[in-house]
């Protein structure tokens, strides 16, 4: 989901803090654990760019292969502090994403896809897994279609009108598709865990095959962020806001192949967030907006 930045200057730039307490947090564990990461997405371009958050961004992302992935799910908690808890499908029937979240307890942060969900989303940092792209094409073209079915309708799970950029007829077309989707699947019982588990199933498929490249299955166009285990590694030391974190060795090759000149600000239209529609910082807005 997407719409133009928050009016509010005040409260988006305490949820970045609030999220670089976060963040703070994942490179403490993931450090005293060993185990490698790199932010991701426009993340990334805030590390490089503006040495922080992007100014009208709203969230935290960063990626790791997938046996780190799994490694930081069976071992970080317990060693994460006591405000920290992480979320996914395993832990919440009801989560509606394909990756999981390092969420601050006693937050909430809504966006529109999800306000009908019994899931209540806290603020929280984007932990997105790096699967095996397998080598033969026609393979590769059948996990990408699954991860992207399954992807849309977990989706479609949360919500019968998703965000669209189109208009007219087309619009009421997809629509109306949208809304049976989302009542077939309402009226089956269908659970998010479930969806989820028919993604991660066609994610990992070649878990174990040789690979080269690695990608994120989430996306609907995998391989516009498909890296080589030395594209990420090793990770280079940089500056984000008032912290440390990792960036991904070759992240200038990585961005441009996803942005195009990434240096360049966008115009505002395309400045895009999540658009949400509750925000609450519990105890810890007051103190992070000092």
């Amino acid at each position: 989901m997407a719409s133009r930045v928050p009016t509010d200057p005040a409260v988006l730039r305490t949820l970045q803090l609030v999220e670089t307490t976060i963040l703070a947090e994942f490179d403490r564990v993931c450090r005293e654990l060993d185990i490698p990461y790199a932010v991701y997405g426009g993340t990334a371009i805030g590390a490089v760019r503006h040495k922080g958050f992007i100014p009208w961004d709203d969230d935290v992302d960063v990626c790791m292969t997938r046996a780190d992935y799994e490694r930081f799910l069976a071992e970080a908690p317990a060693v994460l502090g006591e405000d920290f808890e992480i979320h996914n499908s395993r832990t919440h029937a009801d989560f509606p994403n394909m990756f999981s979240n390092l969420i601050l307890k006693g937050t909430l942060f809504i966006p529109e896809f999800i306000k009908n969900s019994p899931y209540r989303m806290p603020i929280g940092l984007d932990i997105f897994p790096l699967d095996n792209v397998p080598r033969d094409k026609k393979a590769y073209q059948r996990q990408s279609r699954a991860t992207w079915f399954w992807g849309r309708m977990l989706y479609l799970q949360g919500t019968p009108a998703p965000y669209l950029e189109v208009g007219g007829l087309l619009r009421k077309v997809i629509l109306s598709a949208t809304f049976v989707i989302y009542w077939v699947l309402r009226l089956a019982r269908v659970k998010p865990r479930t969806l989820q588990r028919l993604w991660e199933r066609a994610a990992r498929r070649y878990e174990h095959a040789e690979a080269d490249l690695m990608a994120d299955f989430t996306d609907r166009t995998p391989l516009a962020w498909a890296v080589t285990r030395d594209d990420l590694y090793p990770t280079v030391d940089v500056p984000f806001e008032n912290i440390t974190v990792k960036l991904p060795r070759e992240h200038d090759k990585i961005l441009t192949r996803g942005y195009g000149d990434y240096m360049q600000l966008p115009p505002e239209d395309k400045r895009k967030t999540h658009l949400p529609i509750i925000i609450d910082f519990g105890k810890f807005g007051a103190e992070e907006s000092r």
